[in-house]
């Protein structure tokens, strides 16, 4: 304000101001998401469904459905190793356990499934490659947490 009580040059509305770039920066951040709602292009050009209701099975009209429950430990492994290992026997990635999001035990398990897959692969093609994959992965995982957590430590 001015010293007469009036605004100052160029200031037309002084509440505004403070809330011009929030305003801006949420529509930015919406506007660059791009979804609209969806997690990209599905077939034909039609938008695909959020990612959360791709996991949740059909459900009848009217019907309510319950939040899917925690992902166990094992099946948490097996997801993981079997992301991993399918890049690495790509070749698109390479990194440590850590960088992966693994522990020392899952990034055992996943070279063992990479040795693996390699060899399937060089006699017998990609798919029985991801089919030995899968397999391996949630066999080794759920041996690996079939007493609950191995351990406190995340390297162990």
């Amino acid at each position: 304000m001015g010293r007469r009580g009036d605004p100052r040059p160029g200031v037309r509305c002084p509440l505004l101001g403070p809330a011009l770039p929030a305003l801006l920066l949420t529509l930015l951040t919406t506007a660059c998401d791009g979804t609209g709602g969806t997690s990209g292009p599905g077939p034909h050009g039609t938008p695909a469904p959020h990612a959360s209701s791709r996991r949740a099975s059909p459900q009848p009209t009217g019907a309510t459905s319950a939040s899917p429950g925690p992902t166990s430990p094992a099946d948490l492994c097996t997801r993981l190793v079997s992301h991993w290992s399918r890049a690495v026997l790509d070749g698109t990635t390479y990194g440590d356990y850590q960088s992966m999001g693994l522990s020392h035990g899952q990034y055992a398990i996943l070279r063992e499934v990479v040795v693996a897959a390699r060899v399937v692969k060089r006699r017998q093609g990609a798919a029985a490659a991801d089919t030995l994959i899968d397999r391996q992965a949630r066999r080794a995982c759920a041996d690996r947490y079939r007493y609950g957590i191995p351990s406190e430590s995340p390297w162990q």
